[in-house]
């Protein structure tokens, strides 16, 4: 016979020309030549090199080990001390019963949609990831979930975990946030078939994000078409100066005509406008020969009022000279003065008539 010691912590498992016999726990055993003996630590998991069915036909085997059996469609989550660890996919899994004590959560991945029991910490790990399907819905979105291509709910914003398995999952989200739509480049002919180009803007939400997604196939393709029609014919019934002087009335225009049209497909129309008249070059030319036309009519009524002012004040101020001799007199002083400014030096000649004229301007006969 020979002696064999099984230390504390240890196990021991004895094998007979490679064949499973028995499991040895701490102590001292005499055991048959021809056996041997592979001595494990009692920690951690059990993970014989054979078939696993073979070892837990021995109840005395069996009693010192944890095992939990997963299940297809099931994942089994292990904790230590009650601290995650890790995953467990289909199969039978043992684990020495040790001084750490285990525990397991068992879980249905059938189902579509991941138990609100489950800690969303562990739904994060790296481990636990590759079995999910996650979907963030962000606080400015709205979503539709289907389910096999079934419509299930609609998801407001929040993180949304669900198990990778047969059942398809599609989420369709939508931005509900106040958006802009430009319209940009439309060849328009006005009334009198004058070619525009405009350059127009929608503000839109979208509010009912079932019509949006569900009842319309690309809701926004079919908004620019309407807003498109819509600013055509607002223009074409416009001749081209009716166009510029009501541009800032096609918003209330086309926001009240498209109200019921864009409900249709879940979106409230908030907004419209023209930002840019784009005119021919030749109408361009002919627009600013107008204007300066119009300008230079304008400078003429001005400058006539002008003159008119002035002749009526000259008229004025001759009747008040007629009838007053001193005010004649210092009329001409003034004009006098004026040209003296002008003069640097006087040159006599041709005796005194010059100074008795002078003496007369500024020493009128009393």
């Amino acid at each position: 016979m020979k002696r064999v010691r099984i230390r504390k912590g240890t196990i021991g498992l004895v094998y007979r020309k490679e064949e499973y016999k028995k499991v040895l726990t701490e102590g001292t055993y005499w055991i048959n030549p021809l056996e041997r003996v592979y001595t494990l630590e009692r920690k951690g998991a059990f993970a014989p090199k054979e078939e696993l069915a073979m070892y837990l036909q021995d109840e005395n085997l069996k009693d010192l080990l944890s095992i939990v059996e997963v299940k297809d469609g099931e994942l089994s989550f292990m904790y230590e001390n009650g601290i995650f660890k890790t995953v467990l996919s289909s199969g039978i899994y043992t684990w020495w019963k040790g001084y750490t004590p285990l525990s397991f959560q068992t879980v249905n991945t059938k189902e579509i949609e991941v138990s609100d029991q489950i800690d969303r910490s562990i739904l994060s790990r790296t481990n636990v990831m590759p079995y999910l399907r996650v979907y963030q819905v962000e606080s400015y979105e709205k979503a539709l979930l289907f389910k096999d291509g079934r419509f299930e709910r609609i998801l407001e914003s929040s993180t949304y975990y669900f198990w990778k398995n047969a059942t398809p999952i599609t989420v369709q989200k939508v931005d509900a946030r106040q958006q802009k739509f430009e319209v940009s480049g439309q060849e328009i002919l006005t009334k009198d078939k004058a070619a525009l180009r405009i350059n127009f803007f929608a503000l839109y939400q979208v509010i009912d994000v079932k019509k949006a997604l569900m009842e319309n196939k690309d809701f926004e393709k079919q908004l620019y078409i309407l807003l498109q029609l819509a600013l055509r014919e607002f223009i074409g019934s416009l001749s081209l100066d009716e166009m510029l002087e009501k541009k800032e009335s096609v918003s209330t225009s086309i926001v009240e005509k498209l109200k019921s049209k864009v409900e249709k497909l879940g979106v409230a129309l908030l907004d419209s406008g023209i930002r840019d008249v784009i005119l021919p070059g030749e109408v361009k030319d002919i627009m600013n020969q107008v204007l300066v036309a119009q300008k230079k009519a304008q400078a003429n009524i001005i400058t006539r009022r002008e003159e008119t002012a002035s002749t009526r004040s000259l008229l004025n101020t001759a009747k008040l000279m007629e009838d007053n001799d001193m005010l004649f007199k210092l009329k001409e002083m003034e004009y006098v003065e004026k040209i003296s400014e002008k003069i640097n030096n006087i040159s006599l000649s041709g005796g005194g008539q010059v100074v008795n004229q002078l003496r007369e301007i500024f020493a009128p006969n009393k």
